[in-house]
């Protein structure tokens, strides 16, 4: 008599793969289009680049904690698992909560919509073909993961390392053929002195939107080769790439387009390509902004499900979440529901709302996982295969931005940040039905 073995997730992503999940979830659509919105409040060379580098070196930081908590917990879930175990369950739950309601699928409906959007500037689509291509993309990538997370991992990095050498073509070409690059490189003295401490920050929060995705790596553990070693080094390696291409970007924004032009634009790359290229650059952005966000959704499309995968195991979904596919050893359901209502989103257009409400509500989340490793450091029984360099530091310079760019969003706007604050917590006391679900299940069993 056999024993059927129960199926589980698979081995199958290595350094490479990893690496391009890093780099290809941050790298989307915003660096194309609207870099203007820094440029707006810092009308400087000089403040431009230096907002662009504090914006990569925190987003560095972020990924050196993130790193070692990934050498110390290296079950599938990142976040959630690194918060659950650095406070408690019901912490882990409120970011599962937030990411599949709003944050996580909220995004993947955003990116999904520019990426019609700018299908629609080859092929005339309209408000309904719009919504039919991004639910379409969608249902796409998550079939492809569905197969297998090999198959998902290798659309990633393909989809990866092509954007990341047509912004190294882009650069290059840029500054050969970039003109009068000596006239928009002067600093305006005058512009300079008026800028605030209040302006740079503003235009850093923006900055570090830009970089957002870092993190999503950690939630494939179980499916990674060597995950300690394996995700620290694409944490690291990832967020370096990124920061490069984002500096060397906006060089040759700046380069080819007076200030003031980069300032005004809405269409940043596509207004660069077209004073390089004539207005057939336009169409060769365009169809970077669409081999990039597709690229984006595939990572992103890729780690959510693991997160609602892990939490189903632990007993705070539904047992069905956490079923693994027999033959394509992935989490199949969860894989399908995330599609199901991200498609949603896009189909009743809420996903703006969710997603500007709630999406600075993540970086909560991001200072108390710094705080999580400063509690964690403090644990002798701990076994990690990473520390952080910098310590304790790095993590205190890391919870502070976190926390400033909450306070920021709740000054700023104090109404739709309560609102999203609620929808968050609004998960507390769902999390307090399953628990005391799971607790009479046990006592029932025994």
């Amino acid at each position: 008599m056999s024993i059927q073995k129960t199926p589980g997730l698979r081995r199958a992503i290595g350094l490479p793969q990893a690496t391009a999940m890093v780099a290809g979830t941050i790298i989307g659509a915003s660096i194309f289009v609207q870099p203007s919105e820094i440029t707006g409040y810092i009308p400087s060379v000089a403040g431009i680049f230096l907002v662009w580098l504090v914006a990569g070196v925190l987003t560095f930081f972020g990924a050196l904690v993130c790193a070692e908590l990934a050498s110390i917990f290296t079950k599938t879930g990142g976040v959630y698992v690194f918060l659950k175990e650095s406070f408690s369950p019901s912490v882990g739950f409120l970011w599962g909560w937030g990411m599949f309601w709003s944050i996580h699928s909220g995004i993947i409906a955003a990116i999904a919509v520019i990426f019609a959007r700018y299908v629609d500037y080859f092929v005339h689509l309209g408000d309904i073909g719009i919504k039919g291509v991004s639910i379409a993309v969608i249902l796409a990538i998550s079939a492809v993961n569905y197969l297998g997370v090999k198959q998902g991992s290798a659309m990633q990095t393909l989809f990866t390392f092509g954007k990341v050498v047509a912004i190294i073509v882009l650069v290059i070409l840029g500054f050969i053929f970039g003109s009068r690059g000596q006239d928009h490189f002067v600093m305006d003295e005058v512009a300079s002195a008026r800028i605030s401490m209040n302006d740079f920050f503003l235009a850093l929060v923006a900055g570090l939107f830009a970089f957002g995705g870092w993190h999503m790596v950690t939630y494939n553990a179980e499916e990674t080769l060597n995950p300690r070693k394996t995700i620290p080094q694409a944490l690291m390696i990832g967020t370096l790439m990124v920061t490069l291409c984002y500096i060397a970007l906006n060089a040759v924004y700046m380069y080819v387009l007076p200030l003031e032009v980069v300032a005004s634009s809405k269409r940043i790359a596509a207004d660069a390509a077209d004073a390089l290229f004539g207005y057939g650059g336009g169409s060769f952005m365009s169809a970077l902004v669409i081999f990039s966000t597709f690229g984006a959704l595939s990572g992103i499309i890729l780690c959510g499900p693991r997160v609602y995968y892990s939490m189903a195991k632990d007993g705070l979904l539904f047992q069905w979440v956490g079923a693994i596919h027999p033959r394509y050893n992935t989490p199949h359901k969860a894989i399908a529901i995330q599609a199901v209502w991200s498609s949603i989103l896009v189909i009743t257009g809420t996903y703006r709302t969710l997603f500007t409400r709630v999406v600075y509500t993540e970086w909560i989340f991001f200072a108390l996982m710094a705080i999580g490793l400063i509690l964690l450091r403090r644990r002798s029984n701990i076994v990690r295969g990473y520390r952080i360099w910098g310590y304790p530091v790095i993590p205190a310079i890391f919870i502070i931005s976190s926390l400033a760019i909450v306070a920021s969003q709740i000054v700023s706007d104090p109404g739709e940040s309560v609102f999203g604050l609620s929808l968050v917590l609004a998960g507390l006391p769902v999390y307090f039905l399953w628990a005391r679900k799971k607790k009479r299940s046990k006592t029932d069993d025994h």
